[in-house]
């Protein structure tokens, strides 16, 4: 393909690199595929960032239907997760860290849905009708976990859904950073959930009385990660049908921010 990039989200051929390890090649045998996986990545990039519809997607790139179905292909077969998964490794490697983290802050985002629909609910406390998106990040603020869900259901039963898998993942995590709006129960859920491991979560609230901001150490890092986010113009509100669909984007977001870290810290 021309790799001339066309767009400020297209990937360069050293971060193509990176990303190509993980992507799955064309199947043997058969018609070869019309359009190449990196111009289908791309594609990926560009919408998350731009935050078009995909029947609004320039013509220059693959046909949106095209680019819908491996965009719903890779999400199934988990190749976003291990994308997330290698990419973060390699960076926390690069930064001299552990490949795995041994403490990680957890906090959510509640967002506005549009009218197409899907699960949803109220959240009384910042007054938005929409989802949250709830998100465990290493010290760095590269996620380790992203979980959406309706933005009715407090943060502390939400934290279930986002730590329960850590049963069997990351190994060398022992502490979990989070607010105090995560108080009432939900610490003794997690030390019961890896207590050979001595996982534990520690609350850390801001100090009582305090009339000016000050950052919580550890804690800001989660906000940083959300502003990151924030980059990524489909994510200024929830436009998907699913939950599975919000999480893909949240992770494409990560993937291109992991990407492009990785390769400037691999070549300065």
């Amino acid at each position: 393909m021309d790799t001339t990039k066309r767009y400020p989200t297209d990937l360069t051929n050293a971060e193509w690199a990176q990303v190509a390890r993980v992507i799955p090649a064309p199947k043997k045998g058969g018609r070869p595929a019309k359009y190449e996986r990196r111009e289908i990545t791309n594609a990926l990039l560009y919408i998350t960032r731009a935050g078009c519809p995909w029947r609004m997607m320039p013509r220059d790139l693959p046909p949106w239907r095209i680019v819908y179905w491996y965009f719903m292909q890779w999400k199934k077969d988990g190749t976003f997760d291990r994308l997330m998964d290698l990419l973060r490794g390699d960076l926390r490697v690069a930064e001299g860290r552990n490949r795995q983290p041994s403490a990680a802050i957890i906090d959510t985002q509640s967002v506005r849905t549009t009218e197409r629909g899907g699960l949803n609910g109220y959240d009384s406390g910042k007054g938005i009708n929409g989802r949250k998106r709830h998100i465990l990040v290493d010290t760095l603020g590269l996620i380790l976990s992203v979980v959406v869900h309706a933005a009715d259901i407090q943060d502390r039963d939400g934290a279930r859904l986002v730590l329960a898998p850590l049963r069997h993942r990351f190994a060398r995590l022992r502490l979990i950073i989070a607010d105090s709006i995560y108080n009432g129960g939900i610490a003794e859920w997690v030390h019961a959930l890896r207590a050979r491991n001595k996982l534990r979560l520690e609350v850390r609230a801001k100090e009582p009385g305090a009339k000016t901001f000050k950052p919580i150490p550890l804690r800001w890092r989660v906000e940083r990660t959300f502003a990151w986010l924030g980059r990524s113009r489909r994510l200024s509100k929830d436009y998907e049908g699913t939950t599975a669909s919000s999480e893909a984007f949240v992770k494409l977001a990560m993937i291109h921010l992991m990407a492009r870290r990785l390769v400037r810290k691999l070549t300065f």
